[in-house]
């Protein structure tokens, strides 16, 4: 199994009504070298400008992105030549990401490689500390840009010193 820490940024807030503008990910292993970046054209008239705001993007920028369909497949090939058995989809918010990602997989590809599961990386370190009021972003060793692969490498180091922690690191490549 591979864990894939995700990370997008959208110009709203729901798939559909919205659009996803920005896909990273990396393979969270010891390297945090194999990763994915995507940039996708909105596929709605809706926008907020505050959501934009948030990414450095005007509207005019992102019409100028890939084929959203263009991305999630290349997505999915990069998933599937990265991973090592199953692949499973871990990010910051997970509720957030896995939304618009599976939405935009089923959408423009017809499957979704990770399957109907997704890991929240806030709960896992929850657990960890035994702490529901704890937060594990003191762990990022990454300054959170709003890139989206900056933020997955950011969020997958945290993940790293969490899995050391718990006594897994072994697992990991």
């Amino acid at each position: 199994m591979s864990y894939i820490m995700v990370d997008i940024e959208s110009d709203g807030p729901v798939p559909g009504e919205y659009s996803m503008i920005e896909l990273g990910a990396v393979v969270v292993d010891r390297k945090l070298e194999r990763t994915f970046y995507g940039r996708l054209k909105p596929i709605s008239e809706n926008y907020n400008s505050e959501a934009l705001k948030i990414t450095g993007y005007s509207r005019e920028d992102t019409l100028s992105f890939d084929e959203p369909a263009e991305v999630m497949k290349e997505f999915c090939r990069w998933v599937e030549s990265e991973s090592r058995g199953k692949p499973i989809f871990i990010s910051d918010n997970n509720g957030f990401d896995w939304m618009f990602v599976c939405w935009y997989l089923h959408r423009f590809t017809g499957s979704n490689p990770f399957g109907y599961s997704s890991q929240n990386l806030g709960s896992i370190y929850k657990g960890m500390v035994k702490d529901p009021k704890q937060n594990f972003k003191h762990l990022r060793k990454r300054i959170h840009t709003h890139n989206p692969v900056d933020d997955a490498l950011g969020n997958a180091q945290a993940f790293l010193f969490m899995i050391e922690k718990m006594g897994y690191g072994a697992d990991i490549e």
